[in-house]
């Protein structure tokens, strides 16, 4: 017997991150809140087609919400680790962040490109939960990721913008208060350079609904909230102009950074609710005289899944830490995205694999997780279009698409 074993003493747990690791008190208040949203809780909303208000409700007023929103305004002034960890621990109890997420990478663009004006406006209101801010109109019906082309047309009339066009897979639009919406507001063919023409507008979508927008659901394999809308004529003020007419792509850019990096966490998160759950049942499960996890062919897949997540949860921390610094991390946020959608989904693999047919019963709560980590190699971007991004832009090959 080796010393680590003849040391591990007879009860088995899942290596974790210790509390006192980073934001611990962060970690625990998470967890506690957690624990009053069970797995039959989210089956609950899902068999329903609710969308977990009352699990909002709990996280707006506790603050965390507006944990990167700074103090002047209502919030805490957090960094985005910060708000990396408590998307990890809510996904690590069981819960899910999809409903709430985006409210906090939207605030690090109002907040780094927008005006006093815009700042003074809004933010409070978002701190206190007055305000929901959680969509994000980016991606469209025939462009896809291809987002330089993307045909949504603002043009400017007089103090608004008219806007004309169509998004998808716009999420939480019916549970949001304001949207970003990015257009486009210099033709293709009239741009001085690939990057340039797109802007980013701040829409109030309660003075928009009926009025040049319309928003109709899409129904997914997921219970997460998102639709397709329809722009018409659609006027908002020049005043919710975010950043530089013209330059909106580079301050969608941060906005993507900062999501993938969030979303990451949750993919951590995942890992580590998946690999608890399979190591649980694993060591309690016996067939043929002894536990299941005695079986190489079910201990040494977990153990791979385990080291995954460990090496994913590295590029995670130096891509938000990177982020914190102000300093250019496109690579690195790339990669953890990757890395951790990957690692997650290895996790879910192996414990429905480790359950066997006990993952598809609902009340397991597994299927239900599991069906989110594939989804999360799709969305918000695509594995592909990842190392598409390395392929090119780090390592030099030439560009695929």
């Amino acid at each position: 017997m080796s010393e680590a074993a003849s040391n591990a003493g007879d009860e088995v747990s899942l290596p974790t991150v210790p509390y006192g690791e980073d934001y611990p008190e962060i970690r625990r208040s998470i967890q506690a809140i957690c624990k009053d949203f069970p797995g039959e809780y989210w089956r609950d909303q899902e068999s329903r087609k609710e969308h977990a208000a009352e699990f909002t409700a709990a996280m707006t007023e506790s603050g965390y919400l507006s944990a990167l929103i700074p103090e002047e305004y209502g919030g805490a002034g957090l960094p985005l680790r910060a708000g990396g960890v408590i998307f990890e621990e809510i996904s690590a109890a069981g819960c899910s962040a999809s409903n709430i997420r985006a409210q906090m990478y939207m605030m690090k663009m109002l907040i780094k490109h927008g005006t006093q004006a815009q700042k003074d406006k809004y933010l409070p209101g978002i701190s206190s939960g007055k305000l929901r801010f959680q969509s994000f109109g980016v991606t469209e019906p025939t462009t896809g990721s291809d987002t330089l082309n993307l045909k949504t047309r603002a043009v400017r009339d007089g103090d608004h913008y008219v806007v004309n066009g169509q998004k998808i897979w716009t999420s939480r639009a019916l549970n949001s208060d304001l949207m970003t919406l990015l257009v486009r507001t210099t033709p293709v063919n009239e741009r001085a350079q690939r990057t340039d023409g797109l802007s980013v507008l701040l829409v109030d979508i309660r003075d928009s609904v009926g009025k040049g927008m319309t928003i109709r659901p899409i129904e997914t394999m997921v219970n997460h909230q998102t639709n397709e809308i329809f722009y018409d004529n659609l006027r908002v003020p020049v005043e919710n102009l975010i950043g530089v007419e013209n330059k909106g792509f580079r301050i969608i850019l941060d906005g993507m950074n900062s999501e993938r990096i969030l979303v990451a966490h949750e993919s951590l998160g995942d890992c580590r609710y998946f690999i608890d759950k399979a190591v649980k049942y694993a060591n309690d499960r016996v067939v043929f005289g002894h536990p299941i996890g005695k079986n190489q062919g079910i201990q040494f897949p977990i153990a791979r899944a385990y080291a995954q997540y460990k090496a994913a949860d590295l590029m995670v921390r130096t891509a938000a830490a990177l982020f914190d610094a102000g300093l250019p991390c496109g690579e690195q946020a790339n990669m953890a995205r990757l890395l951790s959608s990957e690692a997650a989904w290895a996790s879910g693999e192996e414990c429905m694999q480790t359950h066997g047919g006990y993952s598809m019963a609902r009340e397991y709560d597994i299927e239900r997780k599991w069906r989110g980590a594939r989804i999360q190699r799709i969305a918000p971007i695509s594995t592909n279009l990842i190392l598409a991004y390395i392929g090119h832009n780090v390592l030099g090959l030439p560009k695929s698409y």
